[in-house]
């Protein structure tokens, strides 16, 4: 009996040693990384990494409710003391506020390498990747089709047309974008004419999608991965990229963003998150998952449904700029959805 507890004791102590030296901060980096970006899609890419690197990832996501808000905030709250080493944004306008409140540190990736300007600060403080479209999601027994953002104010839809609620997500960001973009005058101008138009809100992109496919309303104003998972479950509806002509405003463009950390605990491994995260591999990854994300990196497949990015008239918009409208608008948007 005794040798057999000598034996149990030597595999314990084995183990135990096993256990520290694969799980321990000594026997593996590790990198601590704060997600906006949906879990179910973000998480086989995080998993990829660490079997491709030997890299432990601590992954802590956003959830639904905080509508990508919760891990900004967070990382404002540990400003001081940094927790994460890399945020992965799933859109650049909380990246700009981090750059703004010196949350974020500057780095070039060698992947950043072909990714328009447009879609990257320059100093490397974010770097776009795999983006989604805002587009208009019609139903397919309209025509004609509207063409425009500007169609919400046209008679012909009034009382047709639903949009998410402004002061949150991707629908935010675009209004913000249009302050910029218009000036306050006339973005507020167009506000006023989604009320007097009729202008129908639900809580959330997809909630509005879906009520465009069960025919309650013509179009809406969408993330194009909306469009394309109905579309996929031959749900009756199309995808139009917005304001394309020679005249007209282009397509807001809404890229992932990946940040560093400033003064974070694992600097060269959320480095090498970031490389990843940048690849055209990941970019090819996501556009090919359901997240039906537009990749960024010339030359990356793009799935069905989708125009590559060099295709589309995007939105010729400064996110800095996008960053700080979108903090002065709020009281606004806020009156706004009460009115």
């Amino acid at each position: 009996m005794r040798k057999f507890f000598w034996i149990a004791a030597v595999i314990l102590v084995v183990a135990a040693l096993a256990y520290w030296r694969l799980f321990s901060p000594q026997g593996a980096p590790t990198v601590t990384v704060y997600v906006s970006h949906d879990q179910v899609f973000s998480e086989p890419i995080l998993k990829d990494f660490e079997k491709d690197t030997g890299i432990r990832v601590r992954a802590v996501y956003d959830t639904e409710e905080t509508k990508s808000a919760g891990a900004m905030n967070r990382l404002i709250a540990e400003k001081n003391n940094p927790q994460a080493d890399v945020y992965w944004a799933n859109e650049p306008i909380r990246a700009e506020v981090l750059r703004q409140q010196r949350i974020a540190a500057p780095y070039l990736s060698p992947n950043a390498v072909g990714v328009p300007k447009t879609f990257r600060d320059p100093q490397g403080y974010w770097t776009g990747f795999a983006a989604r479209a805002r587009v208009l999601i019609v139903h397919q027994d309209e025509n004609p089709k509207p063409t425009s953002i500007f169609s919400y104010a046209d008679p012909r839809w009034r009382g047709r047309t639903v949009i998410a609620n402004p002061l949150f997500g991707t629908t935010t960001d675009q209004i913000a974008a249009l302050f910029v973009l218009l000036g306050d005058e006339r973005a507020r101008a167009f506000m006023q004419s989604l009320h007097d138009n009729a202008v129908k809100l639900s809580p959330s992109n997809g909630d509005s999608a879906d009520l465009v496919a069960r025919s309650q309303f013509a179009f809406s104003l969408v993330d194009s991965d909306d469009v394309v998972n109905r579309m996929n479950r031959h749900e009756p509806v199309t995808m139009v990229y917005p304001d394309q002509g020679a005249e007209e405003i282009g397509c807001f463009i809404v890229p992932n963003a990946a940040v560093l950390i400033a003064g974070s605990p694992h600097q060269d491994a959320g480095k090498k998150l970031i490389d990843y995260l940048l690849s055209k591999e990941t970019e090819r990854k996501l556009a090919f998952s359901d997240a039906a994300q537009i990749p960024l990196h010339p030359g990356v497949a793009t799935p069905p449904g989708l125009q590559p990015i060099d295709k589309i008239k995007a939105m010729q918009v400064d996110y800095a700029a996008i960053a700080a409208k979108l903090q002065a608008i709020q009281s606004f948007l806020k009156s706004w959805g009460r009115s």
